[in-house]
Protein backbone atom coordinates (compact mmCIF):
# COMPACT_ATOMS: atom_id res chain seq x y z
CA UNK A 1 0.00 0.00 0.00
CA UNK A 2 1.27 3.35 -1.01
CA UNK A 3 0.56 6.85 1.34
CA UNK A 4 1.88 9.92 2.19
CA UNK A 5 5.11 9.80 4.68
CA UNK A 6 4.33 10.71 7.97
CA UNK A 7 6.33 14.22 8.40
CA UNK A 8 4.80 15.67 5.05
CA UNK A 9 2.76 18.26 6.11
CA UNK A 10 -0.97 17.80 4.15
CA UNK A 11 -0.69 21.20 2.95
CA UNK A 12 2.29 20.67 0.87
CA UNK A 13 -0.09 18.51 -1.20
CA UNK A 14 -2.31 21.76 -2.48
CA UNK A 15 0.92 22.95 -4.62
CA UNK A 16 0.21 19.60 -6.57
CA UNK A 17 -3.36 20.29 -7.81
CA UNK A 18 -4.85 18.40 -4.20
CA UNK A 19 -8.16 19.86 -2.66
CA UNK A 20 -9.90 19.00 0.30
CA UNK A 21 -13.42 17.36 -0.71
CA UNK A 22 -17.04 17.89 0.30
CA UNK A 23 -18.15 14.54 -1.60
CA UNK A 24 -15.15 12.12 -0.72
CA UNK A 25 -14.76 10.73 3.16
CA UNK A 26 -12.54 8.40 4.63
CA UNK A 27 -13.61 5.69 6.79
CA UNK A 28 -12.97 7.89 9.74
CA UNK A 29 -15.68 10.51 7.72
CA UNK A 30 -13.34 12.96 7.27
CA UNK A 31 -12.71 14.90 3.97
CA UNK A 32 -10.28 13.09 1.28
CA UNK A 33 -7.96 15.40 -0.42
CA UNK A 34 -8.40 14.62 -4.08
CA UNK A 35 -7.14 15.54 -7.40
CA UNK A 36 -9.80 13.49 -9.90
CA UNK A 37 -9.88 9.87 -8.84
CA UNK A 38 -6.64 9.99 -6.83
CA UNK A 39 -7.71 10.59 -3.22
CA UNK A 40 -5.42 10.79 -0.30
CA UNK A 41 -7.27 9.85 3.93
CA UNK A 42 -6.01 12.91 5.80
CA UNK A 43 -6.25 9.98 8.77
CA UNK A 44 -4.66 7.23 7.42
CA UNK A 45 -2.93 9.08 4.50
CA UNK A 46 -3.29 6.25 2.20
CA UNK A 47 -3.08 6.54 -1.36
CA UNK A 48 -6.41 5.32 -3.56
CA UNK A 49 -7.30 5.81 -6.93
CA UNK A 50 -11.43 5.55 -6.92
CA UNK A 51 -12.76 6.01 -10.24
CA UNK A 52 -15.84 3.76 -8.96
CA UNK A 53 -15.69 1.02 -11.45
CA UNK A 54 -12.44 -1.41 -11.47
CA UNK A 55 -10.25 0.62 -13.87
CA UNK A 56 -8.67 3.96 -14.12
CA UNK A 57 -10.45 6.92 -16.17
CA UNK A 58 -6.97 8.03 -17.63
CA UNK A 59 -3.02 8.82 -16.89
CA UNK A 60 -3.70 12.06 -15.30
CA UNK A 61 -4.24 10.13 -11.86
CA UNK A 62 -1.00 8.18 -12.63
CA UNK A 63 0.93 10.63 -13.39
CA UNK A 64 0.61 12.64 -10.44
CA UNK A 65 0.90 10.03 -8.06
CA UNK A 66 4.52 9.75 -10.03
CA UNK A 67 5.38 13.30 -9.22
CA UNK A 68 4.24 12.87 -5.63
CA UNK A 69 6.66 9.87 -5.24
CA UNK A 70 9.58 11.74 -7.45
CA UNK A 71 9.18 14.38 -4.73
CA UNK A 72 9.92 12.17 -2.41
CA UNK A 73 6.08 12.52 -0.56
CA UNK A 74 4.88 8.50 -0.23
CA UNK A 75 6.59 5.26 1.28
CA UNK A 76 5.28 1.79 0.31
CA UNK A 77 3.83 0.24 4.21
CA UNK A 78 2.94 -3.15 4.28
CA UNK A 79 -1.32 -3.32 3.66
CA UNK A 80 -3.74 -5.27 5.91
Amino acid sequence: MLKIKDDVDLKELEKFGFKVSDNVADVNNVSCLTFKFLTISQTTRDIDICSGYDEVNGDEEIEKLFDLIQAGLVEKVDGE
